[in-house]
């Protein structure tokens, strides 16, 4: 099953969801904690402000329809990759993605997010 897509789990949409608010609160860093998140450092905090406001759209909070189209794939036991596609308030869907990873099992997983970016 290794690298197959697969639709995010539902167990893993509110933690995306609070990651996804936080970038539209411009807080990049995530520096309101998000339980089971890893930090943001600051050059990847950077990076993701950049893509956003580069973008030059507002960016939303997902809507149900995002896990329609956004996918994990196992990279390794125990570690999944995920792209979750965003949305802003002018076109709905973007091109932009959110790009990070989850690590372990039950109440010892960790998010870590790598970026956004068009892909």
């Amino acid at each position: 099953m290794e690298n197959e897509q697969i639709p995010i789990p539902v167990e893993w949409r509110q933690t995306i969801r609070e990651i996804v608010k936080s970038f539209v609160r411009r807080d990049y860093r995530l520096t309101d904690r998000i339980a089971g998140v890893g930090p943001v450092n600051g050059d990847t905090a950077q990076q993701i402000q950049g893509y956003i406001e580069d973008y030059g759209e507002t960016l939303i909070e997902l809507p149900d329809e995002s896990w329609a189209t956004s996918v994990a794939s196992l990279q390794a036991p125990g570690r999944w990759e995920f792209l979750v596609d965003l949305w802003t308030e002018e076109s709905g869907r973007s091109d932009m993605v959110l790009h990070g990873d989850l690590e372990g099992e039950g109440s010892d997983q960790i998010v870590r997010i790598h970026l956004v970016y068009v892909p």
